[in-house]
């Protein structure tokens, strides 16, 4: 009971922390909405009308993008959430929480969870009012893309989890995210395919295709087109493994300050 009660009450900080603050809700919403309606239309002019993707069948850039605009809400909210954990970090309050009885790994599992499912529900937003915008997508891709997007969300979450663990200083960690945000998100196929990006540099290409986030949103993209990408969750579940390895060791109680 120990572990549920633990497990409740930071998923239940998480949770209030995130509807207390409506202007994150909002924001969470415009920027991929911002990419679907506007910023569609000149990428659809320069990569063409339809894309050939491995689903085998042809789709408009709205339908493309779609999966990478969910992405892009679970990279930023991974980092947003982290970004507690700095400010905890600060105030003492992860130093309490972290030299409880409780494993530490137990605990930052929980922190992941809550996180991710404070994603989910930022999706699910963005998807209704995307649909309501271009055609809706089959039932069965959106319940298939909830392991997916569930998954994903624990990467991205473990990361920034990662990342807070080696941030001192609350000023400094919004100069780190620039760091990791924009490059993740540009260098993969969350804006356009691989193989575009091929024709255009080589080594870039490989940066795109290396990159954890590129799975992440591969997952996702098939999941919504009811198929399976093993590839793909093999990286994003290993990866999760091993950022959650890191966060483990980042947080030890006798490095919290």
């Amino acid at each position: 009971m120990k572990y549920w009660y633990a497990f409740i009450g930071v998923c239940q900080r998480e949770w209030l922390r995130f509807f207390s603050q409506r202007s994150r809700f909002a924001a969470s919403l415009v920027r991929p909405l911002l990419w679907l309606v506007v910023f569609a239309a000149g990428f659809r002019a320069a990569l063409g009308v339809a894309i050939m993707e491995p689903y085998a069948t042809y789709i408009n850039y709205e339908e493309y993008i779609l999966p990478g605009l969910c992405a892009m809400i679970l990279l930023f909210n991974g980092m947003q959430s982290s970004l507690s954990i700095v400010y905890d970090r600060e105030m003492g309050s992860i130093k309490v929480l972290l030299t409880s009885p409780l494993p530490r790994s137990f605990l930052l599992l929980c922190k992941q969870i809550a996180s991710a499912t404070v994603s989910l529900l930022q999706v699910a937003a963005f998807l209704i009012i995307a649909a309501c915008y271009d055609r809706p997508l089959m039932l069965e891709g959106y319940l298939m893309a909830i392991p997916a997007l569930f998954i994903t969300a624990l990467m991205l979450s473990a990361l920034g989890i990662v990342i807070a663990s080696r941030i001192r200083q609350l000023e400094n960690f919004a100069g780190v995210m620039n760091f990791v945000i924009f490059p993740m998100f540009f260098m993969s196929s969350a804006l356009y395919p691989l193989w575009k990006m091929q024709e255009a540099s080589i080594w870039l290409y490989q940066l795109c295709r290396f990159n954890p986030f590129t799975s992440g949103v591969e997952l996702i993209r098939f999941a919504l087109y009811q198929q399976f990408n093993l590839q793909a969750f093999i990286v994003v579940f290993s990866c999760t493994l091993i950022f959650v390895v890191l966060a483990v060791v980042g947080f030890q109680p006798d490095r919290v300050r």
